[in-house]
């Protein structure tokens, strides 16, 4: 049941074979989900709330009336008295951090003089709407909520929408209701699938269209994301979560197998790795996972995933567990090393979502509760990708303004580059402002149109 295990320090190149078999949870044949997906889109594009309702019938076997599709606020209010106290107090805390963490990322406006008094810059103003997807299945995940609202409010977004399956009875688990509260959710509706994805983007007669949308979700639910990019916007492209661990003989086993399988009861395809230049740690974090997997109650997809997609493998060195960890370009990123190497590991990390430092900062620190967000690139997108962040819910805008004194100084440059493109009316754009041979030109030309416009 536990993961693959080296303790024969590990070559570079067979470093390279695991991030090649890593590669292969990406590589399933979606062509049978984005035909079925597609015809979803079509439907409820099509048919709006009549298909919304019919699907969520097949799918989620709950019959509801169009008016139902929406969560009154006397179903938030009971959802809040029912929450526990304790964990009510501790959404509170958590939403905070994540409030304060992304408030201080909010972008500052440009503004560059020029010579003669004008001006260029940029300004960044907010989306209008954003829907935010929140699944259901098994468990209910009131940390979605705050990762992908609390972003969205802390760069002004001026109304959120957010759509969860119901469970069997047609109600949304009180835990969703009550972080959507605290979040500041203007309208929840119970939909999920690609279904909801579908209403999101293109809207019905009840559930709004949004400029955004955000949240994961399963494989219908990330293809619907991906067959409506460009008709709104998305976070990211999402795929199996992942967790690398590079530690050393100062790592605790216990620390360092919990961490471990807190990515891998995720999914069957989660990937938890484990590189270490300790040979006696790799065979105690073995036996701690041995040990721990039987006591837990996702003990299926635990043993799946790290048969499949789990290793601990022994590098000769920290430099070369730094080189993979910057070919595999993580979601997650721990460093379970000491002190003195800490500052130097994290200035050679280029590619990673997040980033643990230390024994005390495991990856459920970041998930709940620390601040930074949770929603990270995926599957090597990390080289590419950031986490989901406020600068995600604004626009930029460019401003340009030029006095006469600034355009003239300028304006038989501009105008050579727009010929050199043979773009003749550019060009004009420039010389009917200070070519006085094409300003009087164009003044003969205009003056037959305003005397037969006259009579």
């Amino acid at each position: 049941m536990s993961p693959l295990v080296s303790v024969t320090p590990t070559t570079r190149s067979e470093l390279s074979t695991v991030t090649a078999k890593l590669g292969l949870r990406e590589k399933m044949d979606l062509a049978p989900v984005i035909t079925t997906v597609q015809s979803v889109l079509d439907d409820i594009r099509s048919r709006g709330d009549s298909a919304v309702l019919a699907y969520t019938e097949r799918f989620d076997k709950v019959r509801l009336a169009p008016a139902q599709l929406r969560v009154t606020e006397a179903e938030v209010e009971q959802a809040l008295a029912s929450i526990d106290p304790d964990l009510l107090a501790t959404l509170r805390e958590a939403a905070t951090n994540i409030t304060r963490f992304h408030k201080a990322q909010l972008p500052q406006d440009v503004h560059l003089a020029t010579a003669h008094g004008g001006f260029t810059g940029l300004v960044h103003r907010p989306l209008d709407c954003v829907g935010v997807y929140v699944p259901g299945g098994s468990a209910p995940l009131p940390s979605s909520v705050l990762m992908n609202v609390l972003p969205a409010k802390a760069a002004g977004v001026g109304k959120i929408i957010m759509c969860t399956p119901p469970r069997p009875n047609g109600t949304v688990h009180p835990a969703i209701l009550a972080a959507a509260s605290i979040a500041g959710v203007d309208e929840i509706y119970r939909v999920g699938g690609a279904q909801a994805i579908a209403a999101l983007a293109y809207g019905t007669a009840t559930i709004p269209a949004v400029d955004k949308i955000c949240g994961p979700g399963n494989i219908y639910v990330n293809t619907a994301k991906r067959l409506v990019f460009g008709h709104c916007d998305i976070d990211m492209f999402a795929g199996p979560s992942e967790i690398l661990i590079l530690a050393d003989k100062t790592a605790q086993p216990a620390y360092v197998a919990a961490d471990m399988l807190s990515q891998a009861e995720h999914d069957p395809l989660a990937s938890s790795m484990l590189l270490t230049t300790d040979p006696e740690l790799a065979l105690a974090v073995a036996a701690e996972i041995d040990r721990r997997v039987p006591l837990l109650p996702r003990r299926a997809i635990l043993e799946k995933s790290l048969q499949q997609y789990g290793a601990i493998l022994v590098v000769p060195d920290l430099g070369t567990a730094i080189d993979f960890a910057n070919e595999l370009a993580p979601e997650h990123l721990e460093l379970c090393i000491q002190d003195d190497d800490i500052e130097q590991t994290i200035a050679q990390i280029r590619h990673a979502g997040a980033i643990f430092v230390g024994h005390y900062s495991p990856e459920p620190l970041g998930d709940y509760f620390a601040g930074p967000n949770h929603v990270l690139p995926t599957s090597g997108t990390a080289r590419f990708f950031s986490p989901l962040n406020t600068a995600d819910f604004i626009k930029k805008t460019s401003l340009i303004r030029y006095t006469r004194q600034d355009l003239a100084a300028v304006w038989e440059k501009v105008a050579q580059f727009a010929d050199s493109e043979e773009l003749a009316a550019h060009a004009d754009a420039l010389r009917v402002r200070f070519d006085a041979d094409l300003a009087r030109q164009q003044a003969e030309d205009q003056s037959p149109r305003q005397a037969a416009g006259k009579e």
